[in-house]
């Protein structure tokens, strides 16, 4: 392939062969040629109606079909869709949660709001019944309802919980006759669990605000406590993924040309006006707002757990949501293609929603000064709260990173991490961590991440995103 630079840390890939549109890799050094998930960014520009370019974000990494950190917008009328341009755990995302809580008045109790934590909030591979099992009527008020069906059951640190989540909190278009019975038998059970692998649920330390006007319009100030939870739609997301790879695979040849010419099977898609396009699109919405329900639940654990743990009053502790944001998602936006609006389908596949300034799908209280974009990095450094800008609109369909992204597989990290106690390690830097994976801490140990300073570097000195305040984490939870 023939890369080159663009301007600073953005580098471009020519086309060649069935590519309709040049990649664009925004990267923490100059790329490198032969990284396989740089061949994914040139196969994804194969996709039927892809618009401007097939981009990849600094956390770029190898990923199924699409590359982890892939961005790529279709026409919604001619282009294709593709679950690998979502992902499995569709609508993984983070959301975080302010308070009012000194991070040095709870140093001294951290373990028992940790231990609380992890006794309250249901984690680990096949984590169940944060809540009692969902009947099929209940399930289908989440599919369609997300996190504002918690919020109606209470589980909420405020009425307005959704309406500072991205999209609200839900995906209006979601179709629960779409996903399967044993879709949603793995769901019933799982509302309110935060699962495994990098999943987390973090006490944090606002530890530096870079600007300060933004941070308290974000309601963030040096040396409060925060929540971070990391996850998505558990084993019903994963099922929707997984059932519609294997019709769209069996489907591809059906669709013409153009998806016939697909370099990468995993890229299996269809049109978005088919039917198995609009079926898979129902089913991801529906799994979408799963997962805004599943954080929406944890949220009010948590806040529970944090009060009980300090003994103090849910006023003492002035918890509220500050923003909830996807990363595994394709979602229908209207943008600017050619000085034009267009409505587009973006694929976003580890990578986050970041609009700018003046944006009205921006909640209200941030709309001047653009959309938070939550970046966790690894459970041993810091996280980041940045926000959106007219650039990201401009260059990336309003989008940047979404976390860290990883440098060694999970097999390479459990090797790196033989004969070491994670958990000592943390502990003597005053993380207190708990896990219900016996390997858990070895695969998601710093070193198998990039610094996460680097990649939002990047994302900053693009103009994309505009860094707010930085997170130390205090107290984790793993599954």
């Amino acid at each position: 392939m023939k890369l080159r630079r663009i301007q600073g840390d953005l580098w471009e890939i020519e086309r060649e062969g069935g590519m309709k549109v040049p990649g664009r890799v925004y990267s923490v050094g100059p790329p490198v040629p032969d990284d396989p998930a740089l061949r994914q960014v040139c196969n994804v520009a194969y996709l039927p109606g892809i618009l401007r370019f097939s981009l990849a974000m600094p956390d770029i990494h190898w990923g199924y079909g699409f590359p982890i950190g892939g961005v790529a917008a279709v026409d919604v009328e001619h282009g294709a869709i593709s679950p690998g341009g979502v992902g499995y755990d569709i609508n993984c995302g983070v959301r975080l949660i302010s308070t009012q809580l000194d991070a040095g008045a709870i140093v001294g109790r951290l373990h028992t709001v940790t231990a609380q934590l992890f006794r309250d909030v249901p984690t680990g591979v096949g984590a169940s019944h944060a809540i009692p099992r969902l009947s099929d009527e209940e399930l289908d008020g989440v599919l369609v309802g997300g996190a504002r069906w918690a919020v109606k059951r209470g589980f909420a640190v405020s009425s307005d919980d959704a309406d500072r989540c991205e999209e609200g909190g839900r995906l209006a278009g979601a179709d629960p006759s779409a996903v399967s019975p044993r879709a949603r038998l793995r769901g019933a059970d799982q509302v309110g669990t935060l699962g495994s692998g990098n999943h987390f649920l973090e006490v944090d330390r606002v530890a530096e605000i870079h600007d300060a006007a933004a941070a308290e319009v974000f309601g963030l100030y040096p040396g409060r406590v925060a929540i971070q939870i990391h996850s998505g739609s558990r084993g019903l997301g994963y099922q929707v993924c997984d059932e519609a790879l294997a019709t769209l695979s069996s489907l591809r040849a059906d669709f013409g040309e153009d998806y016939r010419a697909l370099p990468d099977p995993q890229l299996a898609c269809a049109p978005v006006q088919s039917e198995p396009g609009r079926a898979y699109l129902g089913a991801m919405q529906a799994a979408a707002n799963f997962a805004w329900a599943n954080r929406q639940v944890m949220t009010a654990l948590a806040v529970r757990a944090l009060t009980r743990a300090l003994g103090a009053s849910e006023g003492e502790v002035g918890a509220c949501v500050l923003y909830d944001v996807c990363h595994n998602v394709a979602k229908l936006e209207t943008h600017l293609v050619d000085g034009q609006p267009r409505q587009v389908l973006v694929h976003r596949k580890g990578a986050t929603r970041a609009f700018g300034p003046g944006d009205e799908r921006v909640p209200a209280p941030y709309r001047a000064v653009g959309q938070p974009v939550l970046i966790p990095g690894d459970m041993g450094r810091y996280s980041f709260v940045l926000a959106g800008t007219a650039r990201a609109m401009e260059e990336t369909f309003g989008s940047s990173c979404h976390g860290a992204g990883r440098l060694l597989s999970r097999g390479q990290a459990l090797k790196a991490a033989r004969g070491r106690s994670i958990a000592r390690e943390l502990s003597a830097r005053g993380i207190e961590v708990l896990s219900r994976g016996k390997k858990t801490l070895g695969e998601e140990m710093s070193e198998a991440y990039k610094d996460v300073a680097d990649v939002v570097g990047v994302m900053a000195r693009a103009g994309i995103t505009r860094p707010i305040a930085r997170l130390e984490p205090m107290g984790v939870i793993k599954g």
